[in-house]
Order: C-alpha cells, then structure tokens, then sequence
C-alpha cells in the first residue's frame, strides 16, 4: 500500500549551496568533520552518514523566513554527493530511534496547538496520516525526540 503522505529531505539547491561553501541559517559556513557513523543522519539522502565519511555540521532552519515558531537547530549533510530521498516510505533515519518528535503547522508555517507528541517509531507514519487529514495542517515537521534537531518533514502525497 503506497503511504498518503511523502517524506520531504532538504532540497538540492539548498544542499549544493551549502557544499559550495554558503552560509547556513545561522549565517556561518558549515563545519566539516567525519562521521563516525553513529546518530548522523544527512537530511539530503535520509540516510546515516557512514563511518569514515565526511560530512558538514550546519544550523538548519526549515521555514521560508525568522519568525517565533521557526526553530534552527544543529543538522548534518553526507559533504559529498548523494541521492535525494524521493519522499516514499519511511526514511531509513527515521527508523534509528524508538520514537520521534512531531509537529504540525498551518500554511503560516505555525505550530497548529495539540498536533506536537512524542510517538513511537512504529506508529509514524499513521500518526502523521491522521494529523494531515486535518486541512488546516500543511505539512509535519519530525525531530529528534532527545534533541529536537530536524529530520525532516512530511507533506500530502500528490
């Protein structure tokens, strides 16, 4: 059964940016380091970096503009190529964890009040189905329930 929603990873262009050498949310170039393949999740492929590889550390704000509800927080990108996550099925960085912190907003980009809990990894994605049957949310932002740092967001399937 193909799922109702799709899983949304940081954009290219946001991505081939930020390798080039662009500023992060926070106005800073990304940091470099290298994985030691444990808890660093690329927002681009959706996938942990591997052991060995390199990888940049930036402030990642995934809103349009600074507003009161728009978190920054830490992210990690592969510092090389990879594949985009194509949005179908559950991403394998969000099956690391046993649970996950999710938030709903309005096409304002606002928290929309009593969407956000902490839910177990196997009831994700029919957690998120439920809140996106509801037409005032736009779009649900999962985090890392320890912390909060984003993963990634999941939207309405075509």
């Amino acid at each position: 059964m193909t799922s109702q929603h799709l899983y949304i990873p940081m954009t290219i262009e946001e991505v081939q940016a930020l390798r080039s050498g662009g500023f992060d949310a926070n106005g800073q170039p990304p940091e470099y380091a290298i994985s030691d393949g444990v808890g660093a999740p690329c927002r681009h492929c959706l996938r942990n970096i591997p052991a060995g590889k390199g990888m940049l550390v930036l402030g990642h704000r995934p809103f349009p503009r600074p507003q009161p509800y728009a978190e920054t927080g830490p992210v990690f990108l592969c510092a090389e190529a990879c594949q985009g996550w194509k949005g179908e099925g559950l991403p394998p960085i969000l099956r690391s964890s046993p649970d996950y912190l999710i938030k709903s907003y309005t096409t304002a980009h606002r928290i929309k009040y009593g969407t956000g809990a902490i839910v177990k990894t196997q009831d994700l994605d029919q957690e998120i189905a439920r809140r996106l049957e509801d037409p005032e949310i736009a779009y649900v932002d999962v985090r890392s329930a320890r912390n909060n740092c984003s993963q990634c967001r999941a939207v309405r399937a075509p």
